[in-house]
């Protein structure tokens, strides 16, 4: 109960000075992470928690769940065929760029062999628009700016997800048949498909009809068959969520907005909790352990791979450089991530430990510097007066 407890007084701090932090550079997702910090072993010992608690792996893979499925929900078909040329050059060219250019610093700077490399690559490619809410929720920012990054940050963690999949059971300790893989992340995509697809049919036949009250359950219990059904059946349980999330979306407008507010909620709360815990993590006894090449390769993956990789798939849009420059630094590491590393964890993959090390270290540092600086880059987004005293929008 201790667990609950320090996560409702954080949720009661956060809530008491959200309007606070909407103005300034502090961050709810930072205050989460602090918070576990400071709570967790290493410090005061209020929260013992250690990387392999089943309950450390059910909330993460719940939480990723959500996300991956509330995901898919923000990327419907319909608003892609209508705003798809900026993302999919994000999407198309930036993520195998950022993939890459991580794998490689992994192996130059970290000294990690080339699949473990390219493993910490695809971990690190998800981005998240959590982790800079001042610039995807803002009006005053450029709607093409907001939208290249909420679209690309709602479909790179489904995108990025088979590649770990991949490379994941490549470098595990068991061997794993191809035909067995591709097994288990077809029928992920099928039940993903297949659920939502029954279940919107009932509800549009004439024996049914939900109260408005209750329409934003449609959508959850969706959710919660797609994942019972996945994890009973061994299935892929991300990939059968973001397929979800899409379909619905896709096939149902009507759903996707009544479960919107909701969903989102639930969502949060998830991240946050796991937040805490995963703060809880990391202690000063945990930091100590990476070795001065595992910092170097976090500012490099920070400050380089998803800066250049941006930029060159961002060349001659018709981005403003300003906007260009936005983008680019704005590729925070997703609350993904730090599940993704939690797997490899749980996996006993070949240098799981140091996988994992490297993974939180990046993922730490990317929360607290975007959290940090995401409501600095919106304000320069904001219109200046001129020397008359009239506004005027900046370029």
């Amino acid at each position: 109960m201790l667990i609950v407890l320090a996560f409702a007084s954080v949720l009661l701090v956060a809530v008491l000075v959200s309007a606070l932090a909407n103005r300034t550079i502090l961050s709810t997702a930072v205050l989460f992470l602090v918070a576990g910090f400071l709570l967790g072993d290493g410090v005061f010992g209020v929260i013992d928690v250690r990387a392999d608690d089943p309950i450390i792996g059910g909330l993460a893979e719940l939480a990723l769940f959500s996300v991956l499925f509330t995901d898919g929900m923000r990327a419907g078909l319909d608003e892609l065929r209508s705003e798809w040329r900026l993302p999919g050059r994000a999407l198309a060219l930036g993520l195998p760029l950022t993939l890459t250019a991580t794998a490689v610093l992994a192996h130059l700077l970290a000294g990690l062999p080339w699949p473990e490399s390219f493993l910490l690559g695809a971990v690190l490619s998800p981005t998240d628009p959590v982790f800079a809410a001042a610039i995807v929720g803002r009006d005053g920012i450029p709607y093409r700016l907001r939208n290249l990054l909420s679209v690309e940050s709602g479909l790179n963690d489904g995108l990025a997800l088979p590649v770990v999949v991949v490379l994941l059971a490549a470098v595990g300790p068991e061997i794993i048949h191809p035909v067995d893989l591709l097994t288990e992340v077809l029928a992920g995509v099928a039940l993903g498909v297949g659920v939502p697809v029954i279940a919107i049919r009932l509800e549009r036949s004439r024996l049914f009809n939900a109260a408005i009250a209750y329409e934003p359950l449609n959508a959850f219990a969706i959710g919660l068959i797609v994942l019972a059904l996945a994890s009973l059946t061994h299935a892929n349980v991300f990939l059968a969520a973001f397929s979800a999330g899409i379909t619905v979306a896709t096939m149902s407008p009507a759903i996707h907005q009544a479960f919107h507010q909701f969903g989102e909620l639930v969502t949060e709360l998830l991240k946050l909790a796991a937040l805490l815990v995963f703060g809880a993590l990391i202690s000063p006894s945990f930091l100590a352990q990476i070795p001065p090449s595992g910092y170097f390769f976090a500012a490099a993956a920070l400050f380089l791979a998803r800066p250049a990789a941006l930029g060159i798939a961002l060349l001659g849009s018709p981005l403003r450089l300003r906007e260009r420059l936005a983008a680019a630094w704005f590729g925070p590491k997703g609350f993904a991530s730090v599940v993704y590393g939690l797997l490899i964890l749980k996996s006993q993959v070949s240098l799981s430990d140091e996988l994992f090390h490297l993974t939180a270290l990046a993922a730490v540092a990317s929360i607290i510097a975007h959290s940090s600086t995401d409501v600095v880059i919106a304000r320069w987004f904001e219109p200046s007066p001129d020397p008359n005293g009239t506004p005027q929008t900046r370029t």
